[in-house]
């Protein structure tokens, strides 16, 4: 056999300049997460891995304290030293974009080359801003009315998706100390109660900032959140409340609602030792899971289309980014790897991405087939009706927080980490003042709130 030497030499080279173009279009990403748990990072890491075998770009994986993020962030911006992707919180993505920490048209061309209509309505609007979305979403999670669907179904009551609807059921199902019709949130000095008020009054169509900032509070709708959330306090144990004697009631069969996040959920069906359910004696039972429905939207009278309170996590690409390495591997986490983006914590991670042009309930499907818990594992499937599926992922449609849509997320924050309303709500259940006068003490401490 005679082989042409020109031949081989040329092949020879056009294979250099393949392998020569491949190695240079080849980036190493550094990817900054607040998921610093061991397994998380674990679990981050083999995604990482994956991603580098699919794309040839390499990833490190960086833990970084969900505390410093802000700081370490605004620190690598001044020394042009960002990560190639961040995952962070909402409170960050309009600041970020602002500052110019994050890539604007990077995560607004993710969002369309996904396609903005397989994402969760609600998680894609907190982050738009000028020019399209600030970063992109990638999982979330809503607060929770969690309630004894066994015993609304056996006095034929509605779900307590409305103010309405949980008042008619305290009527019924309060009957202390055997069942308390509600365990409301009451300690002024813990963030629970912070978020379970924001809750109640975006329910009712209450905030205390617009597009110009601090803004008063509409009279007539807050005196009904005042007024409902003293019904709830008085169908509720005396003292200072908040989330462990909430979960703790609810778990000894002797609360009928509470407000909690879904990291509840394994806990309800007996998959963590730490928190067991005492209603039975069987500490590992589901019965309690069976026993129990949610509510994610929840309304107000002024405010018929309710809404549901929830924290969205995205990722941002920056402005120190190799970019398409970072929006191919931001796009990777939300198709091929997204099954391990959100095994990651199934409880606490809905899918934002629900699925795709071609199946729109992929990732929400899937996610349902994911496992939880500690000491045992069970899929949120299995241990829940689809409806209560649905209802748990379709809360993130019309999710909300105070000051996100205006812009004012900054001096929403500050109102509500100056724990103001906490204490004058706190003051008119104790009967310190009437619900009017309350509206006037809480526009007035609001508005002293640098």
């Amino acid at each position: 056999m005679h082989l042409n030497l020109t031949s081989v030499l040329r092949s020879g080279a056009a294979l250099a300049l393949v392998l020569a173009a491949s190695t240079a279009t080849a980036e190493d990403l550094r990817f900054w997460t607040t998921e610093e748990q061991p397994e998380r990072l674990a679990r981050q890491q083999e995604m990482a891995a994956d991603f580098a075998a699919k794309t040839g770009h390499s990833v490190e994986v960086i833990p970084v304290s969900e505390n410093d993020l802000g700081t370490r962030a605004t620190a690598a911006f001044a020394a042009g030293d960002l990560p190639d992707v961040i995952y962070h919180t909402l409170q960050y993505a309009a600041p970020w974009a602002e500052a110019g920490i994050l890539d604007i048209d990077a995560a607004t061309d993710v969002i369309e080359n996904l396609g903005a209509d397989t994402f969760a309505p609600g998680a894609l609007a907190m982050a738009a801003v000028d020019g399209g979305y600030a970063s992109t979403p990638v999982d979330g999670w809503t607060q929770m009315v969690v309630y004894r669907a066994d015993l609304f179904a056996e006095k034929g009551l509605a779900p307590p998706n409305s103010f309405a609807n949980v008042t008619a059921a305290l009527k019924a199902l309060h009957n202390p100390p055997e069942m308390y019709g509600f365990v409301a949130a009451t300690k002024i000095d813990e963030n629970f109660m912070s978020q379970v008020l924001e809750h109640v009054f975006l329910a009712n169509g209450v905030s205390p900032v617009g597009p110009d900032g601090v803004q008063p509070l509409d009279e007539t709708a807050t005196i009904e959140v005042l007024e409902f959330y003293k019904a709830i306090a008085e169908a509720s144990p005396p003292g200072d409340l908040y989330w462990d004697q909430s979960r703790t009631l609810y778990f000894a069969g002797d609360a009928a609602m509470i407000i909690w996040s879904p990291f509840i959920l394994d806990e309800l069906a007996g998959l963590r030792d730490s928190a067991p359910p005492t209603l039975n004696d069987d500490p590992t039972s589901p019965a309690l899971a069976a026993a129990t429905g949610i509510v994610t939207n929840f309304s107000g009278p002024s405010n018929p289309a309710g809404a549901a309170w929830a924290d969205v996590n995205y990722f941002g690409i920056t402005a120190d980014a190799a970019t398409d390495a970072a929006m191919e591997f931001v796009e990777y986490s939300l198709s091929d790897g997204y099954s391990a983006t959100l095994a990651i914590a199934p409880e606490g991670k809905f899918p934002v991405r629900r699925g795709t042009a071609e199946n729109a309930t992929q990732y929400a499907d899937l996610w349902a087939t994911l496992d939880v818990g500690v000491d045992r594992k069970a899929s949120l499937g299995a241990l829940y009706d689809p409806e209560m599926i649905d209802e748990i992922v379709s809360g993130l449609d019309v999710a909300q927080r105070w000051g996100v849509a205006d812009g004012q997320l900054a001096a929403a924050s500050a109102i509500i980490n100056s724990q103001v309303v906490n204490r004058l709500v706190r003051e008119y259940i104790d009967g310190e003042r009437d619900a009017a006068a309350t509206v006037a003490e809480l526009n007035s401490a609001i508005a002293a709130v640098q």
